[in-house]
């Protein structure tokens, strides 16, 4: 899936990702591949990612907003 996490002065990620664990305002959760389509509010926390071939990452936000559809996660993050 493509994940795109983006705050208002750069784009701090775009690329594959296998899984993408969000800290949602009702408790963290995770997206993989052919997930059911949504919208949610993030809380601050932490974004964990996984790329095919790579250690995980992790980006800390202060929160923002994640839409999920068709194998893209786009999160927008301040």
């Amino acid at each position: 899936m493509t994940l795109e996490i983006i705050s208002p002065s750069e784009i701090l990620f775009k690329g594959d990702a296998d899984m993408v664990t969000l800290p949602g305002e009702l408790g963290s959760f995770t997206v993989l591949k052919d997930h059911a389509s949504l919208i949610s509010v993030l809380k601050a926390g932490q974004i964990v990612y996984h790329t095919t071939g790579e250690e995980e990452k992790t980006v800390d936000i202060k929160g923002g907003l994640v839409d999920v559809d068709s194998n893209v996660v786009s999160v927008c993050v301040y």
